[in-house]
């Protein structure tokens, strides 16, 4: 019987190479690009049941709530929210995991996975997971490579120190090096050598095997987030990493702080499907076409197209495309991208344009994501703005008061519960409630269902930074 294994999900990347549908505000990670369940829902199932724990999530405070959130919708309750300061990229964010665990449990059996990564093959992977864990109890690092499809130069390689044999499955051996991502030429000479896998980034070890290595590799990262976790504090179900010693952590890689200097370190196989949906031509590559090669999601249609992505979530607009090919076109409310296939790599190049020229669909969806449900805006003018508010089942906005506007809530699905200074008030569909300007209000949804109200505001500012809040159950100032 194997160690209980302890899924660590790292979810703080923000894919821009997926925009307009991934953004700062709402990244890849929790976007459902293929069937009914985000990437890190996906992610946290793959890595569920009997012989796994609860996951740790390494995360930043933008997305704490939306982690929670996605997971209880799975009844998963995580085991820990570390929430990262800054961003430190991965070095830190396994360091911590791996403290905590082994504060929490002594010598754990950690499996580090990104929370963005497609393998549709569950138990597939489960088996190569259980083939690797009889090294990793042996103090040894492992490391999973993909068995390369395509002479690919967007990821790293990992060479093997024995050439793959046709039951490379049950292959488990030495890694000799990491490549850095080649360049086209180089990449077919590693696709046609066969002593090449591609660098998925997931790791199994234990927790005093990865802290020996930062200790021997690594010292002053190791020192830095002890400090961070010894000085850490406890917000609702989240722990937040000090922030003074973790701005000295350098910003390094795993594979650059560690990986690259360890001698204990072993490579398996995986054979499966797998994807790190990187930019829009994985979202094609993964999703099902038809005979020309066409994929349709959404509400979208293609006459006489070949090799095209067509995606539109809006369920109020009709993305139609005729005699396109080669092409990725993905519609939105408030932004639409037409690209070339060969171009979807430069798509991270073109958001850091619009962020330099201040287009706030850079980085912002209209749909803003709160720890109680979510809002947009439906029309905004000089004097009003009309939003559409949707508060989850159980939920409460903050006690708060605006100086520079009103409200008028009117309910149009499910059941509100009002506080208007001191009148507390049961609001059902096609009732309303208006707050005046400056009055100390709250809203609530006692229900089972989600609440559905339109807010219309009236005034002259409307920013979000006129909330003056003076209780608030998620503990935001």
């Amino acid at each position: 019987m194997h160690p209980l294994i302890h899924p660590v999900l790292l979810c703080g990347g923000s894919g821009t190479r997926l925009w307009p549908l991934s953004r700062k505000s709402y990244p890849k990670q929790f976007v459902k690009f293929l069937g009914e369940e985000s990437l890190f829902q996906l992610s946290a199932r793959r890595l569920s049941g009997a012989g796994y724990a609860n996951p740790t999530v390494v995360t930043n405070s933008d997305y704490r709530f939306m982690c929670v959130e996605q997971l209880a919708s799975m009844e998963i309750l995580p085991q820990n929210i570390l929430i990262e300061p800054s961003a430190r990229n991965t070095a830190a964010a396994i360091c911590a995991a791996a403290i905590c665990l082994d504060s929490q449990f002594g010598d754990s059996m950690m499996l580090v996975a990104p929370s963005d990564h497609v393998i549709p093959d569950f138990a597939r992977f489960r088996d190569t997971i259980e083939l690797a864990i009889s090294q990793a109890d042996k103090d040894h690092i492992v490391t999973f490579g993909i068995l390369p499809k395509s002479a690919e130069t967007g990821y790293g390689w990992l060479e093997l120190t024995t050439k793959l044999s046709e039951d490379f499955a049950t292959l488990l051996q030495p890694l000799k090096s990491f490549v850095e991502k080649p360049d086209s030429e180089y990449a077919e000479t590693l696709l046609k050598g066969g002593m090449h896998l591609w660098n998925a980034g997931i790791f199994l070890f234990s927790s005093q095997t990865i802290l020996g290595a930062f200790a021997e590799h690594a010292p002053e990262i190791l020192a830095n987030v002890r400090k961070a976790f010894e000085r850490a504090e406890t917000d609702l179900a989240f722990l937040r990493l000090a922030a003074e010693p973790w701005s000295c952590i350098e910003n390094i890689s795993i594979d650059y702080a560690v990986m690259e200097r360890a001698q204990n370190l072993h490579v398996i196989p995986y054979e499966g499907s797998w994807s790190d949906l990187g930019d829009w031509n994985a979202v094609l590559s993964e999703s099902e076409a038809d005979g020309n090669g066409v994929v349709e999601i959404g509400c979208s249609t293609a006459f006489n197209c070949h090799d095209t992505l067509l995606y539109s979530s809006n369920e109020a607009q009709e993305l139609v495309a005729i005699g396109l090919r080669d092409i990725i076109a993905v519609a939105m409310q408030d932004a639409v991208l037409v690209a070339h296939r060969d171009s979807a790599q430069n798509i991270k190049d073109v958001v850091s344009e619009l962020k330099l020229k201040g287009v706030t669909q850079a980085e912002t969806l209209l749909r803003d994501y709160r720890p109680w449900g979510w809002y947009e805006s439906i029309a905004l003018g000089p004097t009003f703005q009309v939003k559409r508010i949707v508060v989850n089942s159980g939920a409460a906005l903050s006690l708060q008061s605006h100086n520079h506007r009103s409200e008028h809530w009117v309910v149009v699905e499910g059941i509100a519960k009002v506080t208007i200074g001191d009148d507390v008030k049961i609001v059902r569909e096609n009732q309303s409630a208006y707050i005046p300007m400056q009055e100390i209000h709250r809203l609530e949804n006692p229900g089972d269902e989600p609440l559905t109200l339109i807010e219309i505001q009236t005034g002259s500012y409307f920013g979000e930074d006129d909330i003056i809040r003076y209780e608030d159950v998620y503990a935001r100032s």
